[in-house]
């Protein structure tokens, strides 16, 4: 059987006779990336909304980057956001607009037919829209009647854990705490959110090995470590404010490593534009070491060069461990040392596809290096053996005791602007014991314990029929989550489906029996409540808590910010319902300086909120790993941990894939066709392989396949890819997703984290059919 969606409809109508190839590209940034950026900002806002617009992008009295999560220098410059960075503030500032003359023109059947890129092109939705049961176009409704079509259908469940509250990472941190507020008001722990699909992996391994599901550098860390290995990341496409760090680094004499399957041109070279030498120059060389490691293989690698150490460490007894650091802080040596002495070093190889020459290089950046920070992304978390290869990870720094001390730690960089703070505020579906009881003493209830559902469990539970209402603050589940026609089919089966949201896009037009579009303020606009402007916060990828404060016009009069859409349901929803949060709803949506107060009762670390955010970059929340050397796990320090070797299998004429993103995207919003560093213009269906590869399958660049991925429920098919030529490790592929999200099974997930395994699915290239562009 072949698993279909609604998107192979859109496929059908995809034009792709202008894709072309060319050489990829080996530096990142410069003068295309700025004329990109400067292009792309116009097209979208005009010239002088272009000019005031990005004049404030992470600035202390601007607003904070809807892209990623990257954090800002305490110093910051005049142009402090990247190429990408003003593609989200672009898209989200357009002058386009969705009003209701354009769903009156357009049928959802229509619309599901559009590509995510065209959906995504229209702008900024204006105006409160229902699509009742049965109709055929998306009708305005006022946001009266739009509460009254939740409250019907919350009224009609048996259960309020047939409610699904999922969350996007773009959500600010007191539009997160009052939303996690009306989830656990109403009685459920349903709070699934981005982060099941990305760093979850990250925030389980570091929980058991750290205490704490946080990294634990700061910025002047990454500047200043003596060696910077970054794994399973791309930061030239993902977060290319990362380079300017990275720079700063090798500037300081540090070393560079990248580990990554692809050569990706952020990793290779850096053209700062806001440098003599990024315009003009040779800009900056950055990886010192480039390790094109099989897709999977990174336990091994750790494991490899951990073993190294141990060899040096043998061989010099007290120059290469920090014994102190292991005896005071640590548990479980011996055992992970003589784990690693019967290291299989052939299996390394095949796990790695890497000669051992290449890992020794390695290892001896680590002998030479007194301060070593790892970084890294979804190339580490979204495989199923993830959580042990990042207890391996830890372990590997451990060692040399590089946790709490300057120029060293643990960096998992998020890939959306505040999902780390969405967590902090009690979007989890299993918040501890403690998080409870501090909510429920500020709001005077009784919060549910039983865990709730992850993105993965709540697929499952609206396929099997026991979630019946879903609501989206921000994000495009439809697009961000695995097994495309699964999940398609479990949003369809929905009493209600509710999108809070900026932009139309494709959650829209897989909708259950009723859907609402709610219309939101985006971070860029200004928000205006009963006591005047409103500012909110989030926190980035290290601990750091800022302001942020749009300042442009609306779109439309009839949006809401967040805050007020949250606090407005839940007056409708909680308002005498036995056992709700005694809270002042008004006094939140009125002044969200309330909502901070009430933060700063519940999470540890938020004392002295209000004041704290009025200082220039905020402030830092505690982290006892990176402060006091401290570790909260239940033996009190950091966990060596014993992980049995784990790496994918590829059966005979097959790949493992990896999907990716392309340089003209961030996350499911697509920005434009091209992919500028892997040389791809005018198409986004198109396969990465190894030129042997091609060769043993009979293809040759330029052939038109389908991707197949075959499980035991069946096969599942991403159609029409134009195979591309690229320096791929043997017997790897990649290709961008979402559009190959439809390979990856609901059921196929990390384990402990349950993360989709999105960074390693086995497939065969089908030829279609006269299929040669």
């Amino acid at each position: 059987m072949v698993r279909r969606s609604s998107v192979d409809r859109a496929v059908e109508n995809i034009d792709e006779t202008a894709l072309e190839v060319g050489p990829a590209k080996e530096r990142a940034v410069g003068v295309p990336a700025v004329a990109r950026a400067t292009q792309m900002a116009v097209e979208q806002m005009g010239v002088a909304r272009t000019a005031r617009t990005l004049a404030l992008v992470n600035q202390t009295h601007g607003f904070d980057c809807p892209g990623c999560a990257w954090p800002e220098a305490k110093h910051r410059s005049r142009a402090e956001f990247c190429e990408n960075g003003a593609k989200a503030v672009a898209e989200e500032a357009t002058k386009r607009r969705v009003p209701p003359e354009f769903f009156a023109a357009h049928p959802v059947g229509e619309l599901a037919t559009w590509d995510d890129y065209s959906l995504g092109q229209q702008g900024r939705l204006t105006h409160p829209m229902l699509l009742d049961e049965g109709a055929t176009h998306y009708r305005p409704v006022s946001w009266e009647e739009a509460y009254d079509v939740v409250a019907e259908e919350v009224a009609r469940l048996s259960s309020p854990d047939e409610l699904v509250f999922y969350t996007s990472g773009r959500t600010s941190n007191e539009a997160a705490f009052c939303w996690q507020l009306l989830a656990r008001g109403l009685g459920t722990n349903n709070l699934p959110d981005c982060s099941n699909m990305c760093h979850e992996s990250s925030g389980s391994a570091l929980t058991e090995t750290i205490g704490i599901g946080k990294g634990s550098v700061s910025l002047l860390d990454v500047e200043t470590a003596e060696l910077v290995i970054v794994a399973g990341q791309n930061p030239g496409t993902n977060h290319p404010r990362m380079l300017s760090a990275l720079e700063k680094t090798k500037r300081a004499g540090g070393r560079i490593v990248a580990i990554n399957p692809l050569r990706e041109a952020g990793l290779l070279r850096f053209d700062n534009p806001q440098k003599p030498r990024g315009v003009v120059g040779s800009g900056t060389d950055l990886a010192d070491v480039y390790l094109q490691v099989r897709l999977g293989g990174d336990q091994a690698l750790f494991q490899a060069l951990g073993a190294l150490l141990l060899e040096a460490e043998d061989a010099a007894p007290g120059t290469v461990l920090d014994h102190d650091f292991l005896a005071a802080h640590t548990r479980g040596f011996e055992e992970y040392a003589a784990h690693l002495r019967a290291l299989d070093w052939a299996e390394v190889e095949t796990a790695t596809g890497l000669p051992r020459a290449q890992v020794e290089e390695v290892a001896e950046l680590l002998l030479a290096s007194r301060s070593t920070v790892l970084c890294w992304a979804m190339g580490l978390t979204q495989h199923k053996h993830s959580v042990p290869m990042l207890r391996d990870a830890v372990n590997l720094l451990l060692l040399q005791g590089n946790i709490g001390k300057p120029g060293a730690g643990l960096c998992p960089v998020r890939g959306h602007s505040n999902v780390q703070g969405d967590r902090t505020m009690g979007i989890f579906e299993r918040m501890p014991d403690a998080f409870h009881d501090a909510l429920d003493a500020e709001f005077s209830f009784a919060s549910p314990r039983a865990h709730g559902l992850d993105t993965v469990g709540a697929i499952e539970a609206m396929r099997d029929g026991t979630a019946k209402v879903f609501l989206g603050m921000g994000g495009n589940f439809a697009r961000a989550t695995p097994d495309t026609a699964v999940t398609e089919a479990a949003l369809a089966s929905l009493e209600l489906t509710v999108q809070v949201s900026t932009k139309l896009n494709r959650s829209h037009v897989v909708h259950g029996r009723r859907a609402l579009i709610l219309p939101t303020l985006g971070r860029t606009d200004r928000d205006v409540q009963a006591t005047g402007p409103q500012r909110v916060t989030v926190e980035d990828s290290m601990c750091a808590v800022h302001a942020s404060e749009g300042r442009l016009e609306p779109p439309s009069e009839h949006l809401r910010s967040e805050v007020a859409i949250i606090t407005e349901l839940a007056e409708r929803l909680l308002d005498g319902r036995p056992g709700a949060p005694v809270a002042d709803w008004r006094a939140f949506r009125d002044d969200y300086a309330t909502v901070r107060a009430a933060v700063e009762r519940v999470v540890p670390g938020f004392e002295d909120f209000e004041r704290r955010i009025d200082e220039p970059g905020g402030f830092v929340l505690p982290h006892q790993p990176r402060d006091e050397r401290a570790f909260a796990t239940p033996s009190g320090r950091a966990e060596l941990t014993v992980n049995p070797l784990e790496y994918p299998r590829v059966p005979p004429g097959r790949l493992l894939l990896q999907t990716v993103r392309s340089h003209d995207q961030y996350n499911t919003t697509i920005y434009g066709r091209d992919d500028r560093y892997r040389g791809i213009s005018g198409g986004r269906r198109v396969v990465f392989v190894h030129p042997d590869d091609l060769r043993e399958q009979g293809l040759a660049d330029g052939d038109v396949v389908d991707l197949v991925s075959e499980w035991e429920d069946g096969d599942r098919r991403a159609p029409a890819f134009r195979v591309v030529a690229y320096a791929t490790p043997r017997g790897c592929a990649a290709a961008y997703y979402p559009e190959t999200n439809v390979l990856v099974p609901l059921g196929s997930y990390a384990d402990t984290s349950r993360t989709p395994t999105s960074k390693s699915v086995v497939v065969r290239l089908e030829p279609v059919a006269g299929g040669a562009r």
